[in-house]
């Protein structure tokens, strides 16, 4: 095997009105200023694109996903979790907590999740009970997990995904408190939290990057998966920038960056993909109103295909998908043309290119040259 190719998404946010719908929800109670249940953001979502069903299967929310899941067959899916999986009723008091039950983790499963990157500011919501819940239920259904544990060493450490070939893919989970995250959710000696960067510094990259190459075995893809910045905007701060190429300087093969609402720009840095902010995948805003000019609604599939040899970039296929009624769909042609152009225009200063496909999908292109090669 000289190449695979990976299943990349942003925010799956499986808790609050998404978990309404499932077999077994979580009591509906909110501890939002305005919102009390989180079925007011099922009716919501139900008032603009009609009724949805209870107690769905547990493959719904993934919709038109999971045949391009089973067309494309990545060697490993890899999702940023942005929910508690907990009963617990101690929740965090910052506004909005999200949790779904934990009898329905087969949702993840039935997707064939291989890591659920938990370093983001919602994953301890429900406390440090709520997380070290939601670590034994993803553990239990053999889902891999990084960004969080029972202890700075846990939280630091990479999933493992094993994809065959003498291949590993080696995820590093890392939150910045530019996305919101808590100082006080830091993962200590002994106390449970997530692998918050103390900086965006080039330093701390470096040294990153030098404790990732310890663990690396010839063949292994090492995955920076970030949660960093705001929800809304395309601008990308130059810390950011300085801090994604630093990662790949010191020898990471790619730059997974989640947190904003919808996709921003993408960059093909030394040969190897940068994704600043991945956007939603699921979630239950269908009915918020706000920032419509950014098109929350549309979410994309990431399918890069790299070299395992080099960790090069082969080739980035770029899937449009559609939030209706809590699932994912396939959006219109019109709209998919849309965001094509919209993220061409945003990486376009960073050197990428796009081309759409007649299918609706698009390939990046690096300096004028097709990166599938």
């Amino acid at each position: 095997m000289t190449e695979l190719t990976l299943f990349l998404c942003g925010d799956v946010m499986l808790g609050r009105g998404v978990d309404q719908i499932m077999p077994s929800p979580s009591s509906p109670q909110l501890f939002e200023p305005h919102v009390s249940s989180a079925m007011t953001y099922l009716r919501l979502a139900e008032k603009v694109h009609g009724p949805i069903p209870r107690e769905v299967v547990p493959d719904y929310v993934w919709g038109d996903a999971l045949a391009v899941l089973t067309e494309q067959a990545p060697a490993a899916r890899i999702v940023n979790l942005e929910t508690a999986i907990t009963t617990g009723d101690h929740h965090w008091p910052k506004g909005i907590n999200y949790r779904m039950h934990p009898d329905n983790v087969a949702c993840l499963t039935a997707a064939n999740i291989d890591c659920c990157v938990l370093a983001n500011n919602h994953v301890l919501d429900w406390g440090r009970e709520g997380l070290l819940d939601t670590l034994d239920a993803l553990h239990s259904a053999g889902v891999g997990t990084a960004g969080a544990g029972r202890d700075a060493s846990e939280a630091a450490a990479p999933a493992v995904v094993h994809v065959g070939g003498g291949t590993q893919v080696l995820v590093f989970g890392l939150a910045s408190a530019s996305s919101g995250v808590p100082k006080d959710w830091a993962a200590r000696a002994a106390v449970a939290g997530v692998n918050l960067l103390p900086d965006l510094s080039e330093e701390t990259a470096h040294t990153l990057a030098k404790s990732a190459q310890v663990l690396r075995q010839k063949r292994d893809l090492l995955i920076a998966s970030i949660h960093w910045g705001e929800n809304w905007g395309y601008g990308l701060p130059p810390e950011q920038r300085r801090f994604a190429h630093a990662l790949i300087d010191g020898g990471f093969d790619l730059v997974h960056g989640h947190s904003s609402h919808h996709p921003k720009g993408v960059e093909i840095y030394r040969h190897k993909l940068v994704v600043y902010g991945c956007g939603d995948f699921i979630n239950d805003y269908e009915g918020i109103s706000g920032h419509e000019a950014y098109r929350g609604d549309l979410a994309v599939m990431y399918l890069p295909c790299v070299n395992v040899e080099t960790g090069c970039l082969r080739c980035l296929r770029m899937i449009p998908m559609q939030i209706r009624q809590f699932r994912l769909n396939r959006p219109s042609p019109h709209d998919a043309a849309w965001l094509c152009r919209t993220l061409a225009n945003e990486s376009a200063a960073l050197g990428a290119r796009f081309d759409i496909q007649e299918d609706g999908s698009f390939e990046i292109r690096e300096g004028g040259t097709s990166a599938c090669i």
